[in-house]
């Protein structure tokens, strides 16, 4: 499973003309599963994200977690990030794991952050076309694969 982590002023979902969900300052979490991918990887990603120190304290230093900062995540499902650009100019998709198997990831790996944070989490919604509108701060972005384990 790999997800990209990005620090926001505010980020929103919208489908369809319509606002589905948005936050205000936190983490706005794009999460790709892969075929090998299981309930393992959902929990040490789950815990990687609501730990990751990428919020200042009070010197300036990113030192704070969104536990410990009490603001907010959105979980949007994105299957690209686990694209294949080796051969040609097109990526293949391939590694991705079918919907059968990567809803009950995502969802799972929803509820794990939730149980973390001990408060509901934004998301998108699988499969749909998604126009995500976000103000980085910072910039600040952190890649993460549970296949590599820093």
């Amino acid at each position: 499973m790999r997800v990209v982590v990005q620090r926001v002023k505010r980020a929103s979902v919208t489908i369809d003309g319509v606002m589905r969900s948005s936050i205000g300052n936190g983490l706005l979490v794009f999460a790709g599963i892969e075929e090998e991918d299981d309930s393992e990887d959902t929990a040490w990603l789950a815990a990687k994200v609501v730990n990751l120190r990428l919020f200042d304290d009070s010197n300036g230093v990113m030192n704070l977690s969104v536990a410990e900062t009490g603001n907010e995540i959105m979980i949007v499902s994105q299957f690209t990030l686990h694209a294949s650009t080796r051969k040609g100019n097109r990526p293949s998709y391939i590694r991705a794991a079918r919907p059968e198997k990567a809803i009950p990831l995502y969802e799972d790996f929803i509820v794990r952050t939730e149980e973390l944070l001990e408060h509901s989490v934004s998301t998108g919604v699988f499969g749909a076309m998604m126009d995500i509108e976000l103000v980085n701060d910072g910039p600040v972005t952190i890649i993460i694969d549970s296949r590599n384990r820093e």
